[in-house]
């Protein structure tokens, strides 16, 4: 079987024999019933790490933001979020269809708001306009290249929103990425958000999961969701000690990712076959081709080594370090792209 080095996502990462023991090993019971044990450990452990009431286990960071959504607004209200944001681009319209919300999309540097954008794009409190009732932030950025908000502007818009009674809910699919790097602390993360969504099978390995955090009263209401949208699991506590064992051990591993990362977009900025490259503040490089150097050439020959990457157009092409992609295989990618030339 061919080995490959897959840069496609963070999502690809397998258990490794620690994690497959705890899974294993882990005590089950009826989660609806509210009786698994590892997944009431594992929901404790993450609302106390954000110093935050409660947590709900749920399949997939799209239900989680989708949930969150859902119990924070109501019918023909409007939510204000990015232009390149996940909860709109890739989470198969489910603002609309699940929440029958709409949203007033701006335009950030590299998927980040800031307090002064968004106060100028809520609405007047007018019959015939929608009613702005929640604002959505996504740390980090996916489409921004892993770009990270400072956490003094985190705090700014936590304090407009307040203002204007504004639900904030924040798409933390890779907030541990943006955590390691600028040295944040968890809880002050708990202080500014009124939910937050925190996955567990990207850059943490672990094979299946995220987290909906909140308060005691909204995650009440979030496991209701949750049941409606057929996430009411069962014997999830094999899942859930996968993603307990992710938060007491990988975490710290995440900075090895952002190194990889970095040695990647040094090999790659300032190429004559680049025609544009975010910096990579985190585990993710994105790029764009040259026109002379087609998309599809690029990742048929990387493919050919034994490396996948992936696109978001044709001439952009995303690689994202994680756990299974060691030093010595970001180096053999490095050597496979000095062969496009300078």
């Amino acid at each position: 079987m061919k080995k490959w080095i897959d840069l496609r996502s963070d999502t690809v990462t397998r258990p490794g024999k620690e994690m497959l023991h705890a899974m294993m090993m882990a005590g089950v019971g009826d989660d609806v019933f509210g009786e698994d044990p590892t997944v009431n450990e594992l929901e404790h452990h993450s609302s106390e790490m954000f110093g935050m009431e409660a947590a709900l286990f749920c399949p997939s960071g799209t239900m989680t933001n989708q949930i969150a959504i859902k119990v924070h607004t109501r019918p023909g209200d409007e939510l204000i979020c990015d232009s390149s944001a996940h909860i709109l681009n890739y989470e198969g319209g489910g603002i609309a269809s699940n929440a029958l919300v709409q949203s007033r999309v701006l335009q950030g540097d590299r998927g980040r708001l800031n307090a002064e954008q968004i106060e100028k794009a809520i609405n007047p409190a007018f019959d015939w306009l929608a009613r702005t009732s929640l604002v959505c932030l996504e740390n980090t950025v996916n489409r921004g290249g892993g770009s990270c908000y400072d956490i003094s502007e985190i705090s700014k818009i936590a304090t407009m929103c307040k203002k204007h009674q504004l639900a904030f809910h924040l798409d933390g699919a890779r907030i541990f990425n943006a955590i390691v790097l600028k040295g944040d602390r968890m809880k002050e993360y708990g202080t500014y958000f009124d939910s937050i969504s925190v996955c567990l099978s990207k850059g943490l390995g672990a094979p299946v999961g995220s987290l909906l955090l909140g308060s005691g009263d909204f995650i009440k209401e979030a496991r209701r969701v949750r049941k409606r949208m057929g996430g009411g699991m069962r014997q999830a506590g094999f899942l859930a000690a996968a993603g307990l064992y992710a938060l007491k051990n990988h975490i710290s591993k995440l900075a090895e990712d952002h190194a990889n990362a970095q040695e990647l977009f040094l090999a790659i900025n300032g190429k004559s076959w680049v025609k544009d490259i975010f910096p990579a503040e985190t585990n993710i490089v994105l790029f764009e081709l040259a026109a002379h150097l087609p998309g599809q050439i690029f990742n048929q020959k990387l493919r050919d080594e034994g490396i996948l990457v992936s696109s978001f157009s044709g001439q952009s092409v995303r690689m994202v370090t994680h756990l299974d992609v060691s030093r010595e295989e970001i180096r053999k990618v490095i050597s496979v792209l000095q062969t496009f030339g300078d």
